[in-house]
């Protein structure tokens, strides 16, 4: 018996019309691998940087969450953030890399098409990968040009304090693609840093994270992303500048604030930052999804 009989004989004459009611539209929507999900009847507002920046002269708090894939991208689409980053992250939550430096510039550029499927309203940002922009002010201005054309992304983002200034002029100003500062703990860099510690404790280096903002704010950054630092000096720094400061492991202070999202939901297995707040353990709970049906 041909397939398209055995659907007729199992849905009965009606077939996948409209009009199907009670048992028969069960059985046809159990007869797809895969539907496709319900748009929400009413979109969001698309955000822009003008109400990135409204938000910040309102001193409301900026809610930005990391994407890597589709499904990760509707959560944070339906959850109303204002911002979405394709952090480079992801080269150990979705890609299980050692540190964030193994990802490479087509990755990341797959991954930001991926979440700007899903994530629609929110403002998407991704991470420029290590090695990309280093170099001089050309390879920076084409591969974020890459970001934006191929990427999808409508800004990009540079783990770099002064030592990038030139290079964020050029991308910011040059080429007129928005960039997100990164200081403090930069993970692309944490070996030069001696790891993963908090920035910024002594004096010294407190006003070298303070020159390293003032510095990306000239530089044409519309928004920096704090890590790992005292709250004291992420206040600081929030203080002094014009534009919005996005923390992560970086106090209260900022105007916003990021967070892995396999980390807040439980999904990365080796470690957890110790500033993150935990607000799932889906980890586990899917391991015993998995678990349950093998022995179904």
């Amino acid at each position: 018996m041909g397939r398209s009989v055995l659907i007729s004989a199992a849905v009965g004459s009606q077939g996948f019309g409209l009009h199907m009611r009670g048992s028969h539209a069960a059985i046809a929507a159990r007869l797809y691998s895969a539907r496709p999900a319900a748009r929400d009847s009413a979109e969001r507002a698309k955000v822009t940087i003008q109400t990135i920046k409204k938000l910040y002269a309102e001193q409301r708090p900026i809610a930005m969450m990391t994407a890597y894939d589709y499904p990760t991208a509707v959560a944070c689409e339906r959850a109303g953030v204002d911002m979405v980053l394709v952090g480079d992250s992801l080269a150990m939550v979705a890609l299980g890399h050692e540190d964030t430096s193994q990802v490479t510039m087509d990755e990341m550029i797959h991954h930001s098409k991926a979440v700007a499927r899903g994530a629609r309203s929110p403002f998407l940002v991704t991470d420029l990968p290590f090695g990309s922009y280093q170099s001089d002010e050309h390879s920076a201005v084409n591969n974020a040009v890459r970001m934006v054309k191929e990427g999808r992304a409508e800004a990009v983002k540079v783990e770099a304090g002064r030592r990038a200034a030139a290079k964020i002029d050029a991308i910011a100003h040059g080429a007129g693609i928005p960039v997100v500062g990164h200081i403090g703990l930069t993970p692309q860099t944490a070996v030069a840093l001696g790891g993963f510690r908090v920035q910024g404790k002594s004096v010294s280096s407190a006003q070298a994270l303070v020159d390293d903002a003032l510095a990306l704010q000239d530089a044409g950054c519309f928004a920096i992303v704090l890590e790992a630092m005292p709250s004291l000096v992420a206040e600081t720094v929030t203080r002094l500048l014009r534009v919005p400061t996005i923390g992560i492991g970086a106090g209260p202070a900022t105007s916003g604030q990021v967070l892995v999202l396999s980390d807040m939901v439980g999904l990365f297995d080796r470690f957890t930052p110790k500033f993150c707040q935990s607000f799932s353990d889906l980890g586990p709970r899917m391991a015993a999804a998995v678990a349950e049906y093998k022995q179904s």
